[in-house]
């Protein structure tokens, strides 16, 4: 009994100290569920992080909004989701929490991406635009920069080539500020300055945040001329494991096609005698009508709060409007997070991989083969009446200027690229105490592919006589980038008015590239096409042209010490200065090192206390910044005495290769700096209804770099690369992001960009040296014609300089003002004849987007334009002229051109407006609700890009190159541009 009771007793306090354990626990920590919801339609929200504050506790919400997650007595929740205004809530251990957020035009918490860092975007004082997902132009992208193309006020995306799914896009922001250096924004992927573009998906980016202004860009010093565009790919977040797809189907068809004589309008100008029998329509031979392009991309993405994960894996194929076009590639991302020693330490890893096999022979641009604009010329002026085979089935060639047959070309020549790229970074940061964050940061970004080419036996595209023979060229490029940076970052607040944030570092960039190629000719056979190169006949026989092997290898090198001071007075008074100390092994000797300031202001008018009565003011923010930014992308080894290669020479028998100095030594080369000064103006009114902002900028390029004659003796060379020239660009943007309309059920949001801006060079010269104009421009033959593009002090760029047309003569010869205002023929008229006929560069572009959301349905509209410039037509000023016979010609050579009898002549009579609008994106979506728990989201859609131009412009597409100094010319070759139109699906796991 005694023993029994003991036992009993012994049984109950345990019980009691198990129960008085678990009540102690439970007291510490309980669960806590709930549902988040949109508080305008009152629809679910999946994927909003649901953080337990100053913790590393959280989750993210189901598919049908709900969450569950362990959190402390008194804890607070934050609850965060993109497009809306965070809320923090106390945690409730009852009933379930029901959280409504609420949507903004844009919250004035979002996180912005800046140099090295972050900042909420309340507190940035300099001009910084983010474009997030929701915002990316839809449909299928050729470029990731097609996905923000108009979005951005001041960006400049230009697709040059059109759709074609071997070339990229041309990029600038704020305009041109260069004449001899690099003109393009630097791009900076998840930190790693130098970013390929191939390495991004559409599906794989969280923002594009750019960097516009000096006061932003400084904190890249040497690199940050021409802005910089900051992109941040999807990370890994905790909660319950998800699965994500997207995949799309594209067709495309030509926009506009050139009007071409027809058969029988050809055999009336050229004459019976050039009458070959045949009806061709070469044009459209050339074209890919059954094109199909698809897309597919798969991510996983988990793990908690100290551990999670993405990875996404892709594969795309591309073809082009043009046949013997296309693109394949696959590849992947994959990043991964980890948090230990109590939150003190995170690991923060990517790596990303492109493998892509092209067929360029149908769209290359280059000198390998003839290239899609070179085949489209053909096949405007190649004679309709000539059949394309004999009859033995093989192909014919006509004669003529510059003629081949395109299509014989494609099926007797080959040119394929094969690419690798990948990209591998990590960082390690660790906090040692609190608000203070040691960060080391390396990256390794390697690219590399393999040409090869090959011409057969029968194949006349080339100018180059291989004697029957045929011709082979194999090559390979490999850019090697290696980063690491270090920085420490803290942040002190005192008497919680006064937050100073204070971040120093260290950058290394060492970048190597590496070419190797070659080719030989006479080739008795095409059995072996380019994989038996020496078996070429023009190494044993002199009378071939001579085969060519070439090797290549550079490097650079970028050191820098940075830092960045951020002080705010009550979120209402905010300062930012930024200093950076960069070196370049591109520069001389006495100009190794080079100093880029940057101070910034911020002033939150809307929180002083005479505006606490304007209700229909939400925020109202004045920014001021100067900084001093420099462009070293200018090629290696211009400051230093380099070594070259002369021309073979016979002697005794033999040849001998020669050598020599083939530049000038410069000590003094220094990097081109630009001087910005840029006052903005962000505002939120009516409740976040109305929101935007407006920049006003100055900038002054001073030390362009530019090459200049040079006096022998004592230089070595007759030239020389310096410093001298100075340009200067102003401008004006302006963005607006309005919501017209907001009920339960419909919602209207609209969205405006516009931006000027202008331009002048300055001056060509100093003390030194001398340069008063400079042409560009220059136009192709028959005529030598000249350059079309005249640069003097004083004067903006991008100018058209030539003859003003005065009409023509009674027998169809060209009349020309001359400067006493009489008029002359082309034999009469002068260069002091010539005057400024017009500009090529916008100086406007604009954008609207309206994007309507209908219970499940959304509906996007996107239009942009480009006005204020000229374009010169090169392809009726050729092939609209009779004179072009006996090839064929444009259909306006019997039209507004039929009273013309001479040879083509450069004039404003060539010259056009270019102002256009583009209906550039129609898209339709749909965004089912399924009650199941297997399918998070499923949206469906449909989108059309680049629908109808609006434009007085004669040509295919005014929307041209202008980005360069010979902006505005339009080329004879051209490859197509084309509508696309595509159905695609996203859905959620």
């Amino acid at each position: 009994m005694h023993k029994r009771s003991t036992f009993w007793a012994r049984t109950s306090i345990a019980a009691t100290v198990l129960m008085l354990l678990s009540l102690f626990a439970s007291s510490q920590s309980s669960t806590v569920t709930g549902k988040v919801m949109d508080g305008s339609d009152q629809s679910v929200i999946p994927g909003v992080s649901v953080q337990v504050k100053n913790t590393n506790t959280g989750t993210v919400t189901k598919a049908d909004g709900t969450f569950s997650l362990q959190a402390p007595e008194n804890s607070v929740l934050i609850f965060s989701f993109v497009g809306y205004q965070p809320q923090e809530v106390p945690a409730s251990k009852g009933a379930p929490m029901l959280i409504k957020l609420t949507a903004a035009v844009k919250s004035l918490q979002d996180i912005v991406v800046v140099g090295y860092g972050t900042q909420k975007r309340n507190e940035v004082t300099t001009s910084v635009a983010t474009v997030k997902p929701e915002s990316f132009n839809q449909g299928g992208s050729r470029s990731p920069m097609d996905l923000i193309q108009g979005k951005v006020a001041g960006l400049s995306v230009t697709r040059t080539q059109g759709n074609n799914p071997n070339s990229g896009a041309s990029i600038q922001i704020r305009g041109i500020s260069s004449i001899s250096g690099n003109m393009n924004p630097l791009i900076v992927i998840d930190g790693i300055p130098g970013g390929n573009l191939d390495l991004l998906q559409q599906d794989d980016i969280a923002s594009f945040d750019v960097l516009k202004d000096g006061a932003a860009a400084a904190i890249y010093g040497t690199r940050g001329n021409n802005g910089v565009i900051l992109i941040t790919t999807k990370k890994g977040k905790a909660g319950d494991p998800q699965y994500t797809y997207s995949t799309y189907l594209q067709r495309e068809g030509v926009a506009k096609r050139p009007h071409m004589l027809s058969a029988a309008e050809y055999v009336k100008v050229a004459g019976a005698s050039n009458n070959q029998g045949a009806d061709v329509d070469m044009y459209d031979l050339l074209l890919d009508k059954n094109n199909l392009s698809h897309y597919h991309n798969f991510a996983a993405s988990g793990g908690t709060a100290n551990s999670n994960y993405r990875a996404s894996l892709y594969y795309s194929d591309a073809n082009g409007i043009a046949v013997e076009n296309g693109r394949k590639q696959y590849g992947g991302r994959v990043n991964v997070n980890q948090t230990g020693l109590q939150g003190k330490l995170t690991l923060a890893m990517n790596l990303a991989t492109n493998f892509n096999k092209a067929n360029l022979n149908g769209g290359n641009s280059g000198d390998k083969a003839g290239g899609a604009g070179a085949d489209f010329e053909q096949a405007v002026q190649r004679n309709p009446t000539a059949p394309i085979y004999d009859a033995n089935g093989k192909f014919i060639e006509t004669n003529g200027y510059n003629n081949y047959n395109p299509l014989a070309r494609l099926q007797q020549e080959l040119y394929d690229r094969d690419q690798k790229t990948y990209s591998g970074d990590a960082r390690l940061t660790l906090e040692p105490i609190r608000d203070l964050k040691l960060s080391a940061f390396g990256a390794i970004l390697r690219d590399e592919w393999n040409d090869r080419n090959y011409r057969s036996k029968l194949s006349r595209s080339s100018i180059q006589d291989y004697s029957g023979g045929g011709y082979a060229y194999k090559g390979n490029h490999t850019d090697l980038s290696k980063t690491f940076e270090a920085t420490a970052d803290y942040t002190k607040t005192v008497n919680s008015d006064h937050t100073f944030n204070l971040m120093g570092g260290y950058s290394y960039q060492y970048q190597t590239l590496e070419t190797y190629d070659m080719d030989n000719n006479g080739f008795l056979t095409d059995a072996f096409q380019d994989w038996n190169i020496n078996a070429g006949n023009a190494i044993n026989d002199p009378k071939l042209p001579r085969p060519s092997q070439n090797s290549f290898k550079e490097d650079n090198t970028l050191i820098a010490f940075f830092g960045r001071l951020n002080y705010n007075y009550k979120q209402k008074y905010m300062l930012q200065a930024i200093l950076r100390h960069e070196g370049s092994s591109r520069f001389g000797a006495n100009y190794k090192w080079g100093n880029f300031p940057a101070v910034s202001a911020g002033w939150v008018i809307s929180k002083e206390a005479f505006m606490q009565n304007l209700t229909v003011i939400n925020n109202l923010k004045l920014r001021a910044g100067y900084g001093i930014t420099g462009n070293q992308g200018i090629p290696n080894y211009k400051s230093l005495i380099t070594l070259g290669t002369g021309g073979a020479y016979l002697q005794y028998g033999k040849w001998i290769q020669t050598y020599g100095p083939d530049k000038n030594p410069n000590p003094n080369l220094r990097w081109e700096k630009k001087k910005e000064f840029n006052v903005g103006l962000d505002f939120s009114l009516l409740q976040n209804r109305l929101g935007g902002a407006i920049d006003v900028y100055s900038r002054k390029t001073v030390d362009l770099l530019f090459g200049y004659a040079a006096a022998l003796p004592p230089n070595i060379v007759d030239n020389i690369f310096t410093n001298v020239g100075t340009i200067s660009n102003n401008g004006v943007e302006v963005v607006i992001n309005a919501v017209p309309v907001k009920t339960r059920d419909f919602v209207w949001n609209s969205d405006v960009t516009f931006n000027s801006q202008r331009n002048k060079m300055v001056s060509f010269s100093n003390n030194i040296y001398k340069a008063t104009e400079q042409y560009f421009g220059d136009l192709p033959s028959p005529g030598n014609l000249g350059p079309a593009i005249r640069v003097v002090e004083g004067g903006p760029l991008g100018t058209f300089y030539g003859y003003r047309y005065a009409g023509l003569t009674d027998d169809g010869n060209w009349l020309f003002y001359k400067k006493d205002g009489t008029k002359g023929t082309p034999s009469e008229v002068n260069q002091d004849d010539k005057v400024v006929l017009g500009n090529g560069i916008p100086k406007y572009m604009a954008s609207w987007n309206n994007t309507f959301h209908y219970k499940n349905f959304d509906l996007s509209v996107f239009f942009r334009g480009k006005f204020g410039f000229k374009i010169l037509n090169l392809q009726d000023m050729y092939f609209g002229n009779k004179k072009w016979s006996p090839n064929n010609m444009l259909s306006s050579a019997i039209g507004k051109n039929s009273k013309i009898n001479a040879d083509p002549q450069f004039s404003d009579y060539y010259l056009e407006k270019g102002d256009f609008v583009k209906l550039d994106n129609i898209t339709l979506g749909y965004n089912f609700k399924l009650k199941t728990k297997y399918i998070r989201n499923l949206r469906v859609y449909a989108s059309g890009r680049n629908i109808a131009t609006f434009t007085k412009y004669s040509g295919l597409d005014p929307e041209l190159e202008d980005t360069a100094l010979d902006s505005g010319i339009d080329g004879r070759g051209f490859y197509p541009r084309t509508r696309s139109y595509t159905i695609g699906l996203n859905i959620g796991f």
